[in-house]
């Protein structure tokens, strides 16, 4: 009972209260960014990329990035959190040489990542360049740790130190303040996948040979590019235009990123209010129904109409009964004297 009470109270906490995951209050991040830049995805070529064709494999890197970046300004643009959102040019390798200043591999709440330092002077000046409020830097890098894969089937397993690439973000704002990060440490429940796990056992080989453990290879290039390239399916298992791995993450951080606080923030959500008035547009069919709410009124008042003819009739009955005097006044003309019930005879007829 008491364990039944504690998970409804966490539910409700977890339901009930908003969440920032800002380092800021929301309000101050809505105020201080109006204009958000992204850099182009940079791909650290120095960090720990155990592939044994590492220049290639960059390369292939660089161009999914480039290929699929504009997706993310589109999804961050949907948002309606910001003024503008804009893809800033240049050469990743060139702007991201020129703004690092240090890498340095963490371990956060059991989650293992590459955080990046950038140089104060450099990004002021390219934020001031492209008159941005902050910029958001998006790196794909080398990453290796331990962790368990699965075969196909899911009938086997194989723990051991496998080589990823993972991909991070920050934005900062003109004093290098990081507002927002990715891995994100202000969620109620931490995750961080890798983009692509570059390294896989070869359990058919294992399998094939009789052996227990098996032999840990790097996939080739055709393989990772088939695994970048791989488009996102539908409810109906249609194929979209989205690529699956990309999609993930921008779809995690966007979801991160987008904030709702009352006020001028999110002005589109005042019109949403306006929805309700919809259902009582249909005036036509109220019209139509007019007709029937004025049939009662000609019902009512037929009551009355037909009350008063009853009433008349009874007073003019009564009215008319003193019609014996005149029979009175043809008895006293000494003809002769009659009962209400006879009929007199006109005068010379007779009797």
């Amino acid at each position: 009972m008491k364990m039944s009470i504690v998970l409804l109270v966490l539910v409700v906490c977890m339901g009930g209260c908003a969440q920032n995951h800002y380092n800021v209050p929301a309000e101050n991040f809505a105020d201080r960014v109006k204009v958000l830049g992204v850099a182009p995805i940079f791909v650290d070529a120095d960090s720990d990329i155990k592939h044994p064709q590492k220049d290639q494999l960059v390369q292939l890197v660089a161009e999914m990035n480039r290929k699929y970046e504009s997706q993310l300004v589109r999804k961050l643009k949907s948002t309606g959190n910001f003024y503008t959102v804009a893809l800033l040019d240049g050469d990743p390798a060139r702007i991201f040489g020129e703004l690092l200043f240090r890498r340095e591999r963490r371990d956060d709440a059991t989650i293992q990542y590459n955080k990046y330092f950038w140089k104060n002077d450099e990004l002021r000046s390219y934020m001031q360049k492209n008159n941005l409020d902050a910029v958001m830097l998006l790196t794909v890098n080398g990453l290796t740790k331990f962790d368990k894969v699965f075969s196909g089937t899911l009938l086997a397993s194989q723990e051991s130190d496998y080589n990823f690439l993972t991909i991070t973000g920050q934005i900062l704002d003109i004093n290098s303040t990081v507002l927002w990060e990715y891995p994100n440490f202000r969620s109620r429940l931490l995750t961080y996948y890798p983009l692509i796990n570059l390294q896989y056992p070869d359990f058919s080989e294992s399998e094939a040979n009789l052996t227990q453990k098996a032999d840990i290879k790097f996939k080739n290039l055709d393989g990772i590019r088939r695994t970048l390239e791989k488009k996102r399916k539908d409810w109906m298992q249609r194929e979209t235009l989205e690529p699956e791995t990309y999609s993930w993450h921008f779809d995690e951080m966007v979801k991160l990123i987008k904030y709702d606080v009352s006020g001028e923030s999110r002005p589109a959500s005042a019109p949403v209010v306006k929805a309700p008035p919809a259902p009582a547009a249909p005036p036509v069919p109220q019209n139509v129904q007019q007709p029937p709410p004025a049939q009662p009124q000609p019902e009512q008042q037929k009551t009355p109409v037909v009350s008063a003819p009853d009433v008349k009739p009874a007073p003019a009955a009564v009215e008319i009964a003193p019609a014996v005097p005149q029979q009175d006044q043809t008895g006293a003309g000494g003809t002769t004297s009659l009962r209400p019930d006879e009929i007199a005879p006109a005068p010379g007829s007779p009797r």
